[in-house]
């Protein structure tokens, strides 16, 4: 630009300043620029981002980082149940889940406080078979501020982030987030205590189920060949038998497990969580309206067993938001007369009949209303009114 200045004559500059101007670094230039830049914004000084110096504090872990870790390092991501809009205050499910061994917990948070989260984890802690050792959050701000980063690192665990926009640096709790949340609490819109205590109720079923007997794949190896990328996995199994298998375990933390494992009942769990989503399924249909709370329904069992699917998901019933109108038949201002054919003659023909109809009136009947004429005059539809969904004409 120097040039094309000086060659229209904007600019007439000594050889001492032209040279210093041609090697200058962009790093000065902003230093020498800074008043400059400052007056033309009003005397107001560009403020770095709130949480910005909390982020650089974290590392950065991405998804070839992990390297096989022991039980106790999970990915954290929050699910909004926001509905159709973000605006306003809506539940959270915050997912926790192990790389090690897969398990996932999954806590609902009313609302997104940084205290709220810090309880959340601290209670996601108490659920888990083992101690947790780290936790692997992304760049959302509910979890990169000081409050939390430091909370966290006060109770032994280590710290680290995802990369910004990279959704596959966290592809372990990503999967989950789908395969759990979404599947079996859809997209509704939750707010407020109650909405959020029906969210726990949901949780509480759900992780034994999970945890406890649905199998899961975990990758083993990755192999890229070119464009090419070879996957292949261990076998599916439920994050419980990778927790009983696992030798960082204790040994305690795995006989709780196996109590857990011989108390808990497979169709018991489908019917809470059944039953869970009908509450769930309520809310939505009410739109948030203030209704007084409803007694927990009571579940007949053999009912319940005898029309149970293999995939408990929650899907709204379908309603047909207003009627519609039947249209008037074609062959409504000829019913008594067309009756009075078949009387006379039982065995008479639908092309007969349309024969008939065609020379009393040309302009409304074809040789294109030989079904219609057909659907009406067949044995099974004579002793009944004539059809309004042959109305086409």
């Amino acid at each position: 630009m120097l040039p094309a200045l000086e060659r229209h004559g904007r600019l007439d500059l000594d050889i001492e300043l032209r040279d210093k101007l041609l090697a200058v670094s962009p790093a000065t230039m902003d230093r020498l620029l800074t008043e400059v830049r400052m007056v033309a914004r009003g005397g107001q000084r560009r403020r770095a981002g709130m949480s910005s110096a909390v982020r650089r504090s974290v590392p950065v872990r991405t998804f070839g980082d992990w390297n096989d870790p022991p039980p106790g390092y999970v990915e954290v991501d929050f699910v909004a149940h926001s509905g159709t809009s973000s605006s306003g205050s809506f539940a959270q499910t915050m997912v926790l889940t192990d790389i090690a061994t897969g398990w996932t917990e999954c806590v609902p948070v009313r609302t997104r406080e940084s205290v709220l989260v810090i309880a959340a984890i601290k209670f996601a802690t108490s659920l888990f078979p083992f101690p947790l050792l780290g936790v692997d959050f992304d760049n959302d701000s509910a979890f990169m501020n000081e409050l939390v980063v430091s909370w966290c690192r006060s109770q032994g665990l280590e710290v680290t982030r995802s990369r910004a926009y990279r959704k596959n640096d966290q592809a372990w709790v990503e999967q989950k987030n789908g395969a759990i949340v979404r599947r079996l609490v859809g997209n509704g819109r939750f707010v407020g205590a109650e909405a959020t205590a029906a969210l726990v109720r949901l949780y509480d079923s759900v992780r034994l189920h999970v945890n406890l007997f649905q199998p899961s794949f975990k990758l083993r190896e990755k192999t890229r060949i070119g464009a090419r990328v070879i996957k292949r996995y261990h076998p599916p199994v439920p994050p419980i038998e990778r927790v009983l298998a696992h030798l960082e375990v204790a040994e305690i933390d795995k006989e709780r497990l196996r109590a857990m494992l011989a108390t808990a009942d497979p169709v018991m769990l489908f019917t809470a969580i059944r039953a869970a989503q009908e509450d769930l399924g309520r809310r939505v249909d009410r739109r948030g309206a203030q209704v007084t709370p409803e007694e927990p329904v009571v579940i007949d069992l053999q009912r319940f067993t005898a029309n149970l699917k293999v995939r408990p998901t929650h899907k709204r019933s379908y309603r047909r938001t207003k009627p519609y109108p039947k249209r008037p038949t074609m062959l409504g201002p000829y019913e008594a007369q067309i009756r009075s054919w078949l009387e006379a003659e039982p065995t008479l023909s639908a092309a007969v009949v349309l024969q008939r109809l065609m020379n009393v009136d040309q302009t409304r009947f074809t040789n294109k209303s030989l079904r219609t004429v057909q659907m009406a005059v067949k044995p099974g539809a004579r002793n009944r009114p004539l059809r309004s969904s042959m109305a086409t004409g």
